[in-house]
Parts: structure tokens; sequence; C-alpha cells
């Protein structure tokens, strides 16, 4: 029980701080369908910080904090700089948000294979895999109570989460945002700026893409090959946003419900009941994506989406 238990923790950590960087780019009204491509280019900034504290912190001269720390922005910075590539195109170039979201998930995992294979090239000639090991490093994000692994992205989630309430709808900025992403014409008739509104929302989404994806390549393994992706998990992350109708306390609840489909793909192998049913791994691993498909084609028809989002802003349109 207690596998399952840490486990729907450390996958809802991932789906929530991903589904909030949806929810803060949809309410500008940008669709960043991208979040899978940040995902992995915040995985690839993470997993490199962790790999250059590998052996520092095994010899115990770096504290784990500052592992913690290198992890978190790093992976931030990475998937904040590849969200750019979305704002130029979709608010400055006010191309099909559809389209260069696609695209960055394609080039993403592209990208990161290929530095990935080249830094193993150099380093031995023969290794031209794509893995980041980071065996050591990893043990920094960790403290154990009794059986119990608790991981600090899990106490990152949870302040994101409350930060992302306060921020959106208890302050000017969170505020000015949402109307950017209901009605920019009545918006920019106050004054406020929309594009730089909508860069604001890329960006913040950006910077949660990525660390929702250092959260899920380190959740139960010490490697990552980056040829893999992150088995979809930005799409499930919107599917989280949608359920959660774009409100960060239902995007959590809902981030909880994916979460434990998710975890019970990891450890259905400890109980007795799924055993005995014998059903192959693959059902377990498609599980949450059929829960996720389910879900939305019951409650899609209700959701109530940004009004704005993806529609370019014309600033000659009233």
């Amino acid at each position: 029980m207690i596998p399952l238990i840490q486990y729907t923790l450390l996958f809802t950590s991932v789906l929530t701080l991903v589904a909030l960087g949806g929810c803060y780019a949809e309410h500008s009204g940008v669709i960043n369908l991208g979040l899978e491509g940040i995902m992995v280019m915040g995985a690839f900034g993470g997993a490199l910080a962790l790999k250059s504290f590998n052996v520092s912190y095994a010899n115990g001269s770096v504290p784990a904090i500052v592992v913690v720390l290198a992890a978190v922005i790093c992976s931030m910075l990475s998937g904040m700089i590849y969200s750019c590539l979305l704002g130029i195109a979709c608010i400055n170039f006010k191309a099909d948000q559809t389209l260069v979201g696609t695209a960055l998930n394609m080039l993403a995992t592209a990208v990161a294979t290929i530095i990935a294979k080249t830094m193993n090239t150099i380093a031995d000639p023969d290794n031209v895999s794509a893995t980041i090991s980071y065996v050591n490093a990893k043990k920094a994000l960790l403290i154990y109570f009794g059986k119990f692994e608790f991981n600090w992205f899990m106490a990152i989630a949870v302040i994101a989460l409350i930060v992302a309430y306060v921020l959106l709808y208890k302050t000017r900025f969170g505020l000015r945002l949402m109307a950017c992403g209901e009605h920019p014409q009545a918006a920019d008739s106050v004054g406020i700026s929309v594009n730089r509104m909508r860069w604001s929302g890329v960006l913040i989404s950006g910077m949660f893409g990525g660390l929702g994806g250092i959260v899920y390549i380190t959740a139960g393994v010490s490697e990552w090959k980056f040829e893999y992706g992150v088995a979809g998990f930005g799409f499930l992350s919107l599917a989280v946003m949608i359920f959660g109708q774009w409100k960060p306390h239902l995007i959590a609840c809902s981030a909880i419900l994916f979460g434990f489909f998710r975890a019970l793909s990891n450890v259905y192998t400890g109980f007795a009941f799924f055993k005995q049913l014998n059903l192959p791994s693959t059902f377990y691993n498609m599980l949450p994506y059929i829960i996720s498909l389910i879900v939305l084609a019951f409650t899609s028809m209700n959701s109530r989406a940004p009004k704005a989002e993806g529609i370019p802003y014309d600033k000659s349109a009233r």
C-alpha cells in the first residue's frame, strides 16, 4: 500500500505542475499543446543538473538542498526558454497555436535525444545511447519516513498549487491575465497590454511544464533514455486541466484521480487481487489514458474554457 500512495503522490505532483502550467497559458488566451515537448526539455535540463552533481553529492562536498535547487532552477529555465518558441510563433506572428504546439512536441524529443547522444559519444565513443544517469544525485531529492519515500517535489507541487490559487484569484496580475483570455479587446481598452500578459502566461506555463518534466523522469528511476520522451504525460496533464475546469483546486483533485491510475501501473503486482486477474502489464499502462478519454467524453460538454483561448489577438478588432 505504501508504494501505491508514494507513486500516486509523485504522479499527482507531475500532473498538477504541468496542468497548472497549461492553466496559466490558457487563462492568458494561448493554448499550450506543446506541454509534452516542454516537459522533455525541462527534464533534460534538470537531468543535466543532477548529473553534474553526481560525484560531488556522493562524496558529501555538496549539500542536498543545492542539488534540489539546481534541478528545479535548470528544469524551469529549460522549459521557459523552450516555451519562447510558442510565444514568438503564436503571439508575435499569430501562428496557429495547435500546429505550433504539435511541432514543439515532435521537436523536443529529437533535440534532447541528439544532444544526449552527442554528449555520451564525446565522453565514450562506444556509448551511442541517449541516456543520462543521475544515480547518486537523485538521492538528494528523497527523505525517508520509515518505508515511505518523501520527495521534495511533492512539497513543491503543493506550494505551486497554493501560489496559483492566490495569484490567479487574489492579485491584480491574475485578474488581468484571465481578462486577456476572456475578452482581450476589453482588457486592452483599459490599458492592459494583452501581448505582454500572454507572454507572461506562456513563460509561466513553460516554467511549470519544465519542472513537471524533471519530476516525472525522477519518479521511479535513476537514469532516463530521452528517446522515450515523457510517455504522453503532457497530454494527460491537458486532460487533468480540462477536467479541473481550469481552476487550481479542481485541477489538484483531478490530478489525484489520474495519478492514482498511473501509479497502479507501477505497483499492481504487489496486490493479490490484481495478480489474480492475470491482465497484461500493457493494460495497466493504458489505464490512465483510457480513464482520461472516458472522463472527458462525459464532462467536456460542460467545460467552461476561457472564451478567447486559441484566438490570436488583433488590436484593430473591437
